[in-house]
C-alpha cells in the first residue's frame, strides 16, 4: 500500500499547489498531444503510460548524447559505459544487454528501427536527428509486436518553416560535435537534409568515439487525400571499448582501460572497439480514401557492416533487413460516440552473416567460427477505440505474433540449414481512461508482453547456436492518474504497475570470458512512476520571465522468483542492474532578452551488480547546469550561445556497469566534472 499512498498523496498535494498559481495573463500553453503512430490525441486522455520529450527538453540537455535526456523519464534507464556504447531499458533490467538495445521496439518516423532479430542501433543516430520522442512504457505488443519493455517513437525535427541551422560544440576530453541542416517547405512539397560529425577522446584510455551522420526527410502531399514520405540516414560510427574494471583497479586509476591478465590480453593491446556502418531507408504512403477510411503503407530496409575486435576474438557481422508495415483505419463519429478501428500487419526479415576470428592486436587472423542466420518477425494486429461523450475512452487491441529463425554453419563444422519456429503468440491489451473532470483523468490497463531471444543471444560471443532459449512473456497490470490545470501551467502523471515475467533471459560468462544466455525462471516487477512539471512563473514581464520546476521519481521493487542457477538459489534477490530509487529534479530559469539557466539533479540509489546481490554500486548524485542566450539577432541571423557543466559535484560513479562480470570487472567509471560550450546559427 505504501507506493499507492505515495502516488496519490504526491499527485494531489501538487494539485493543490498548482491551483494557487494565478493563470497566465498573456496566453495559455498549447494542449499537449501524442501521435501514437496512428493519430494525434490529448495526452491527458491517453490510455497508455506515455511520456513525451519535446525539442525544448532535448535542447536543455547536452547534445552529444541522449543519455541525460532519456534518464529524466520515470521508468527509463539509459547507460553509456563509454561514449557511444548505449544500453536502454524500459521498466526492466539490462541483464539481456551486455551491449546494444534489446527487448524494446523503436520506430523512427513511420519505420521500425528495430530489426527482425530484435536489435536496435540507436547509437547510430546523431542527437540532431531527433525532434521529439514518445515513450510508451509497459508491454505494447498488441500494436507494435514482440516486446516486454515498451515502445519508443522517434519523430525527426518537424518541417514547418524554411530554415538553415549550423551548430558547433566543443568540450572536455577533445569533444567536438558539429551539425548542419536545411529545411524547405513549398506548397505541396517539403524536405530536410541534415548532417552531423562528432568526435571525442573519451575520459578513459581506449574510449574515443567518432561518428559521421547524414539524414534526409522528403514529403510530397500529392493530393488533398494522399501524402508520400521518404526517410533515409547513413551512419559511420566507431567507438573504442575500454572494458570493465575491478574495484581495486578502479581505486588505482579510474581512467584505466581493462588491463591484461596472465591468461588474457588487455583492451588497448587488442584495440577493442566497435565499427558500425549503417544505411537505413524507408518510404511510406498515407491515403485518405474517404471520410471514414484511411490506408497507410510503409516499406523499409537497412544494411549494417559491423566489426568488433574484442579481447578474445574479432567479430565481423553483415546484416540486412527488409520489411513492411501497413494498416487500414476506419473512423466513425456520431453524436455521443466516436469509434475507430485499425487492422494491419508488420513483417520483417533480417539476414546475418557472422564470422569470428582470432584477434591479434586489432587484426583478424585465424577463423574461429562462421555462421549464417535469418530471423523472421511477423505480426498482425487489430485495435478498437471507443470514445464515449469525450470522457470515457476504451481501447481493445491484440496481435498475433510469429517468429522463427534458420541457421547454417560453415566453420568449424558444416551444418546444413535448420529452422526453429516459436509458437504463435496472442498478445492482447485492454485499457481505458475516464475524464473525471476537464483537468483530471484516471486510467487502467492489462496487457501481455512477449519477447523472443534476439539473434545476438541465440548466437552470442561463445560462437554457439543456442536453441534452448525460450521467449520471455508476462502480464502487466497498471493504474494511473493524470492531472493538468486548465491553463496547462501544471502537469502531473502517476503510474502503479505489477508485472509478472516468466523465462527471464539473463547473461552468463564462461571461463574464457565469452558470453552466453540462459532463462532465469521468473521475476516479479512492481513499481511507481511519478512525473510533474510546474511553471511557477510564466510569461512574466519582470526580469525573470519564466521559472519551471520538473520532478520525476521512479520506485522499483523488482525481484527474482524461482531462479536457481547450479547450486545457487536467487529467489527473492533484487533484480540485477535495477536501482530501487531514482529521483530527477530540474529548474529552468528564463530571463529577459532570452537569457536562460538550467540545472538538473539526478539521484540514483545503489544498484545490485550480480544475481547473488553480493556486490552493489554506490548511490550517486549527479548535478549538471547549462546557461546561454537564445535568438541573439544579427540582421536576419539568429545566434544561440551556451555553455554547460556536467557532474558538477565531481562524483565517482559508473554510467554503465557490467552485470555478472567475470572476476569482479563490474565498473566502467564515468568522467568527473567536465564542460562544453557551443554556438548555433539559424538563417
Amino acid at each position: 500500500m505504501k507506493p499507492n499512498l505515495t502516488l496519490f498523496l504526491i499527485l494531489f498535494s501538487f494539485t493543490g499547489l498548482a491551483q494557487t498559481i494565478k493563470p497566465d495573463s498573456t496566453k495559455k500553453l498549447e494542449e499537449v498531444t501524442v501521435k501514437g503512430y496512428y493519430n494525434s490525441h490529448s495526452l491527458l486522455r491517453s490510455v497508455s503510460a506515455v511520456t513525451l520529450i519535446d525539442s525544448n527538453l532535448i535542447g536543455n540537455q547536452p547534445s552529444s548524447s541522449l543519455v541525460s535526456t532519456l534518464n529524466t523519464v520515470p521508468g527509463v534507464r539509459m547507460e553509456e559505459r563509454s561514449p557511444g556504447s548505449y544500453r536502454l531499458s524500459l521498466r526492466g533490467s539490462l541483464l539481456r544487454s551486455p551491449f546494444g538495445i534489446r527487448n524494446i521496439k523503436i520506430y523512427i518516423d513511420d519505420f521500425p528501427l528495430t530489426d527482425a532479430g530484435g536489435n536496435t542501433y540507436l547509437n547510430a543516430l546523431d542527437v540532431s536527428a531527433v525532434g521529439m520522442i514518445e515513450i510508451y512504457k509497459g508491454p505494447e505488443a498488441s500494436i507494435f509486436g514482440a516486446n516486454i519493455g515498451g515502445a519508443i517513437l522517434i519523430n525527426p525535427p518537424a518541417i514547418n518553416h524554411n530554415e538553415i541551422n549550423i551548430s558547433a560544440i566543443g568540450g572536455s576530453y577533445g569533444l567536438f560535435h558539429q551539425t548542419a541542416s536545411i529545411k524547405q517547405q513549398y506548397k505541396k512539397y517539403s524536405f530536410s537534409f541534415s548532417e552531423g560529425y562528432q568526435r571525442s577522446d573519451g575520459y578513459r584510455q581506449n574510449s574515443a568515439i567518432g561518428r559521421k551522420y547524414f539524414q534526409t526527410l522528403q514529403q510530397w502531399n500529392y493530393s488533398n487525400a494522399g501524402s508520400l514520405k521518404a526517410f533515409a540516414f547513413y551512419s559511420d560510427l566507431n567507438y573504442e571499448t575500454p572494458g570493465g574494471l575491478t574495484a581495486a583497479q578502479l581505486d588505482q586509476d579510474p581512467k584505466l582501460a581493462r588491463p591484461a591478465t596472465p591468461t588474457l590480453p588487455g583492451a588497448i593491446s587488442q584495440q577493442a572497439a566497435i565499427y558500425n556502418k549503417t544505411i537505413f531507408g524507408g518510404i511510406s504512403n498515407s491515403y485518405q480514401i474517404n471520410k471514414q477510411l484511411k490506408h497507410v503503407i510503409a516499406l523499409f530496409t537497412s544494411y549494417t557492416d559491423f566489426k568488433n575486435p574484442f579481447i578474445t576474438n574479432y567479430e565481423k557481422r553483415y546484416e540486412s533487413t527488409l520489411g513492411l508495415r501497413t494498416f487500414l483505419e476506419y473512423a466513425q463519429a456520431k453524436e455521443n460516440i466516436k469509434f475507430n478501428v485499425q487492422i494491419g500487419l508488420e513483417s520483417s526479415a533480417t539476414k546475418s552473416q557472422i564470422k569470428n576470428f582470432n584477434n591479434n592486436g586489432g587484426e583478424a587472423t585465424t577463423m574461429q567460427a562462421s555462421d549464417r542466420l535469418k530471423a523472421s518477425q511477423d505480426f498482425a494486429y487489430l485495435r478498437l477505440n471507443f470514445d464515449i461523450n469525450n470522457k470515457f475512452l476504451i481501447e481493445l487491441a491484440s496481435s498475433l505474433n510469429f517468429f522463427s529463425y534458420n541457421y547454417e554453419s560453415y566453420f568449424p563444422a558444416v551444418i546444413s540449414t535448420k529452422e526453429r519456429k516459436f509458437n504463435t503468440q496472442f498478445m492482447p491489451k485492454a485499457a481505458l481512461s475516464y475524464l473525471i473532470s476537464s483537468d483530471l483523468s484516471v486510467r487502467a490497463s492489462v496487457s501481455k508482453g512477449y519477447s523472443t531471444p534476439t539473434i545476438a543471444e541465440v548466437r552470442s560471443s561463445d560462437n554457439n547456436i543456442n536453441n534452448n532459449l525460450q521467449a520471455e512473456s508476462g502480464w502487466n497490470y497498471e493504474l494511473g492518474l493524470r492531472y493538468k490545470t486548465g491553463n496547462n501551467r501544471f502537469y502531473a502523471n502517476g503510474n502503479i504497475f505489477h508485472y509478472q515475467l516468466k523465462n527471464a533471459i539473463v547473461r552468463r560468462l564462461n571461463q574464457n570470458d565469452a558470453e552466453y544466455f540462459i532463462n532465469a525462471g521468473g521475476t516479479k516487477q512492481e513499481g511507481v512512476e511519478l512525473e510533474t512539471a510546474l511553471w511557477i512563473i510564466k510569461n512574466n514581464t519582470s526580469w525573470l520571465t519564466g521559472l519551471q520546476l520538473r520532478s520525476n521519481y521512479t520506485w522499483s521493487r523488482f525481484k527474482f522468483e524461482d531462479f536457481v542457477s547450479g547450486t545457487n538459489n536467487y529467489a527473492g534477490n533484487q533484480l540485477t542492474g535495477v536501482p530501487k530509487n531514482i529521483w530527477v529534479n530540474s529548474l529552468e530559469f528564463n530571463f529577459k532578452k532570452d537569457l536562460y539557466f538550467f540545472a538538473q539533479h539526478n539521484y540514483t540509489s545503489a544498484i545490485p551488480l550480480n544475481d547473488a546481490n553480493t556486490t552493489f554500486s554506490k548511490r550517486y548524485h549527479l548535478l549538471e547546469v547549462k546557461a546561454g542566450i537564445k535568438n541573439l539577432r544579427l540582421s536576419r541571423t539568429r545566434l544561440d550561445l551556451f555553455a554547460g557543466l556536467n557532474n558538477l559535484l565531481n562524483v565517482d560513479y559508473s554510467l554503465g556497469n557490467d552485470l555478472n562480470a567475470a572476476n569482479g570487472r563490474y565498473f566502467n567509471p564515468a568522467a568527473g566534472i567536465n564542460f562544453y560550450t557551443g554556438l548555433s546559427i539559424k538563417l
